[in-house]
């Protein structure tokens, strides 16, 4: 008999795990009214929003039992009638949100370890982005008074910045390769121009469940493009229209130094930037440095094309497809935001990228001196 009770105190013990399999959302919203509905998505394997659920709101709260994810994915609250979303990761544990109407970013998620990276990282890229607006903004105002000391100074430190921003990235993803957070911010890196060496290195240290995720795969994608565009690989030859309609080829206008600057007349950090191409390519040129530009400018705006150019006193090559985003030459070098350039030695292998303001000097100097 004992052994009876014994078994069946086992199995009701089971059954009740059984039944607290998945997980729960649940939350308060302000100033939402009664019967509102609350959308629940996630990223497909194609990395689209794909609909997994709904509820109602009720008495200015709502709730969801889900079932045990195998691997955590990024998901988004949407509620009807208020525009943006609310992104939390889905893992198996309670997730609780207090959800703001007139202010969605502002919006505060708790839930397990996934959860609490999102956010740590979330409020990183905030306080990073305003210190970034911050300076491009003394920036556009020290380029109409021409004062280039500051404009230099400006630009120091917004690459501090920059490479600061790149080192918390880097520890995070090293610290937390079980981590579905770490995909997103590893994706993160790519984008803003990570050393695809670095990048892969990183993803190779990633747990082997988070490289099943659809995100990882697709980063994975994205990685091997990357890959023939990185520092120490040969340069992709490609021919593109100058504006006068005759086709430049890449190996036409290799030099002992050569700069490939992708930019348009519509992006002001690229017009920002352009001075201090000039006066690099002014200061040596004459040793060996060489550059063609490369405009992502709009299909009809050839005439702001060729202004810009003028205007800015780039003397060096230029093409254009005038095919905005879609220029196959940018395609064919992964560029995906702008400024965006890539330096080459005099066999054409890349030997540096999106280098800019000293920096640029710097490394133009030591590559002709070898």
């Amino acid at each position: 008999m004992k052994r009876l009770i014994i078994a069946t105190a086992v199995l009701s013990i089971l059954g009740c795990n059984k039944e607290k399999e998945g997980y729960s959302i649940s939350g308060d919203l302000q100033n939402i009214e009664d019967g509102k509905m609350v959308y629940l998505s996630e990223l497909d394997e194609n990395t689209q929003p794909l609909k997994l659920d709904s509820v109602a709101v009720k008495d200015g709260k709502f709730m969801l039992d889900l079932p045990e994810v195998t691997t955590s994915n990024l998901n988004f609250l949407n509620v009807e009638g208020v525009r943006g979303n609310v992104l939390f990761v889905s893992e198996n544990e309670p997730i609780k949100f207090q959800i703001y109407k007139d202010s969605l970013q502002a919006s505060v998620v708790e839930g397990g370890k996934e959860n609490k990276l999102l956010y740590t990282y979330l409020d990183h890229i905030k306080e990073l982005n305003s210190k970034v607006m911050r300076i491009r903004k003394d920036l556009r105002t020290q380029a109409t008074t021409r004062d280039s000391s500051a404009m230099a100074n400006l630009q120091k430190e917004e690459e501090g910045l920059i490479n600061s921003d790149l080192a918390y990235k880097k520890k995070v993803v090293k610290e937390n390769p079980d981590n579905f957070v770490s995909i997103l911010i590893l994706s993160d890196m790519i984008n803003m121009g990570a050393p695809a060496n670095e990048a892969k290195e990183l993803y190779g240290n990633l747990s082997e469940k988070i490289k099943q995720t659809s995100l990882a795969k697709a980063l994975k994608e994205n990685l091997d493009k990357r890959s023939k565009v990185g520092i120490g690989s040969k340069a992709p030859e490609f021919t593109a229209p100058n504006p006068q309609g005759e086709e430049i080829a890449l190996k036409d206008v290799l030099g002992k130094v050569t700069l490939i600057d992708f930019w348009a007349a519509w992006c002001k950090p690229c017009r920002v930037e352009n001075p201090n191409i000039v006066k690099v390519y002014e200061k040596y040129h004459d040793k060996g440095f060489n550059i063609l530009g490369v405009s992502l400018d709009r299909a009809g705006q050839k005439e702001k094309w060729m202004q810009a150019i003028k205007d800015d006193n780039l003397t060096w090559e230029q093409v254009s497809n005038l095919q905005f985003w879609n220029d196959p030459v940018a395609t064919l070098y992964n560029v995906r935001a702008i400024p965006a350039a890539f330096l080459l030695d005099e066999n054409g292998i890349i030997v540096a990228k999106n280098l800019r303001g000293d920096a640029l000097e710097a490394k133009v100097k030591e590559l002709l001196e070898k």
